[in-house]
């Protein structure tokens, strides 16, 4: 229970570091402070829903897709977040493919390093370790 409770939160703030790359980078692309945690919440949901789903028809009906599985899934997602919550903007067609390679590449670097850098040094019991 403990592991899928840390591998959600690193995938939470996975995600929240590629929304925030691309609110700091984009100038058409913002996110209000307050709706911040919920735009997270629910593109990562989003994002664990329609991922398996894209993946499962890609690989029956185009399976050449399958490598860009992850990017069609972001901008999906991005896309269903920003009808869904009025406090995401996403602006122009170049911000909507600039954000999604931008939450791609800012998830994918903190996919790789959170579990090597912040949650390695937490202990077993939840402590610092060491």
């Amino acid at each position: 229970m403990k592991r899928l409770a840390t591998s959600a939160l690193a995938y939470l703030i996975a995600n929240a570091v590629g929304l925030l790359l691309a609110s700091l980078l984009l100038p058409g692309f913002s996110i209000g402070v307050l709706p911040f945690v919920l735009v997270v919440i629910v593109f990562s949901v989003l994002q664990a829903v329609i991922g398996p789903l894209m993946a499962k028809v890609a690989s029956r009906h185009v399976p050449q897709m399958m490598g860009g599985i992850a990017l069609v899934t972001i901008f999906v997602g991005l896309w269903i977040t920003d009808m869904l919550l009025p406090g995401m903007q996403i602006g122009g067609i170049s911000n909507w493919l600039a954000a999604t390679l931008l939450v791609w590449l800012g998830s994918l670097v903190a996919t790789i390093l959170l579990p090597i850098y912040v949650l390695k040094s937490l202990g077993p019991t939840g402590a610092r370790a060491g």
